[in-house]
């Protein structure tokens, strides 16, 4: 959740912008933490959501890397 945070405080203040490989990669990591977090506590709303989240995230970092 801090990693999706720090992305969004980033951005919002320009300071990285969307297109950066470390936006993607923060809201990317944060998002497989909520993912293995719901998964655990059988929240399946949030952890699908975060699941088509962290498959947008790997393919714009894969885009940006290759």
């Amino acid at each position: 959740m801090a990693a999706i945070i720090g992305a969004y405080f980033l951005n919002s203040f320009s300071i990285i912008q969307a297109t950066n490989f470390w936006y993607q990669f923060l809201n990317t990591t944060g998002t497989i933490g909520i993912v293995a977090v719901s998964y655990v506590k059988k929240a399946y709303q949030p952890m699908v959501l975060n699941t088509v989240w962290t498959i947008i995230g790997v393919v714009a970092l894969a885009r940006l890397l290759f």
